[in-house]
């Protein structure tokens, strides 16, 4: 699934953030590798086992059999949040998106039953391709920066078009009131981890469930949709693989959207963004420019409210970083580098901060 190395022909560097290593999480391989020869087609050999570094959230592994590859998700072992690192909503969900529009990896097996490895677990087929960490596309022509712009494009307005109760995802969670309830969520999920409270963050608690834009829509959500949790084609401008459905529900696509978006607010150092790149000398697309694409896809003439929107995920991003640095404390991370990701909450929380006080009334 990942390959954190360059491909023959590859047109720009992978993902150096997923890096393999020995399992810093490790587990039972012979009660994996007796439960996959039981479940999966054609699984034979002996197991290798590499652990992937650079993610944040579930332990993800490069599983090698009989020479074939696979990837497993996990979740972390340790006391857990309530509702986080849910395998099993990432295992249905791309199940139930093959076939679609949307490419997702192919899906193996489930294991609900911790007492296998110690927690829950899925595998999937590992798929070639290149994961690009830096958003500017380093390595590119202006004219492959923008082929990759749109096709991440593409991508996204194709999941928001899914009918998620013909996919079989009527109940994949909750129609409406999306941003109020995730508000809650995150609000909730703040509040219980173990690490230092942030004044921004108590502000927009307060700030955000009086300016949640008016009307309601519900697709499916990816929920951390970005370009480095998709899998590019070793040569081609095209994703071959979606990565990290761990947030997926139903919800409000515009708020997904403006999950990706937010790349272009935030710059490199605060959260992987683009905000002082030189976009015309890239050829990589201004914010208007990629948000005009998204509604000509989705049928859209403009999105109302947008800045409101923006600082919601900037206020999720900073709940689910604050998350990781608590974990970190925890000595739970799944990353080497979680203390310093999850430092990054203060200062998306203060960005959102600001734009909320430049919003009107």
């Amino acid at each position: 699934m990942i390959d954190s190395r360059t491909k023959p022909g590859s047109t720009a560097p992978a993902n150096p953030g997923a890096t393999l290593v020995a399992a810093v999480h490790p587990f039972d391989t012979d009660a994996l590798a007796a439960f996959l020869r039981a479940r999966v087609a054609d699984f034979s050999g002996g197991l290798v086992v590499e652990q992937f570094q650079g993610g944040q959230s579930n332990p993800t592994y490069r599983i090698t059999a009989g020479g074939r590859r696979y990837v497993l998700r996990r979740k972390p072992p340790g006391t857990l949040l309530p509702s986080a690192h849910a395998v099993e909503r990432e295992f249905r969900v791309m199940s139930a998106l093959a076939g679609t529009d949307v490419p997702v990896a192919k899906t193996c097996a489930l294991c609900e039953d911790a007492t296998v490895i110690g927690t829950a677990f899925y595998v999937m087929e590992y798929v070639e391709g290149r994961i690009l960490w830096d958003p500017t596309l380093p390595g590119l022509s202006p004219a492959q920066r923008a082929a990759h712009y749109d096709e991440l494009n593409r991508v996204i307005a194709a999941l928001h078009r899914v009918d998620y109760a013909a996919a079989g995802l009527a109940d994949f969670g909750r129609p409406g009131n999306y941003i109020e309830r995730q508000v809650a969520r995150w609000s909730k999920q703040y509040q219980a981890a173990a690490a230092e409270r942030i004044p921004a963050m108590d502000r927009l608690i307060a700030w955000l469930p009086q300016h949640v834009p008016p009307g309601d829509e519900t697709t499916i959500v990816h929920g951390d949709y970005r370009i480095d949790n998709v899998v590019f084609h070793p040569t081609e401008p095209r994703v071959l693989a979606v990565l990290d459905w761990e947030l997926s529900t139903l919800g409000h696509p515009l708020s997904d959207f403006a999950y990706q978006v937010m790349a272009w607010r935030l710059t490199p150092r605060q959260f992987r963004g683009l905000k002082g790149a030189d976009f015309a000398a890239l050829g990589v697309p201004t914010e208007d420019q990629y948000v005009a694409a998204y509604c000509r896809r989705t049928g859209r003439d403009a999105i109302p409210h947008w800045e409101v929107y923006l600082i919601f995920n900037m206020f999720r991003i900073a709940a689910i970083l604050h998350g990781v640095l608590a974990r970190a404390l925890q000595g739970n991370a799944a990353s080497g580098n979680a203390v310093e990701t999850g430092s990054r909450a203060r200062l998306v929380a203060d960005i959102a901060w600001e734009m909320a006080q430049r919003v009107a009334p």
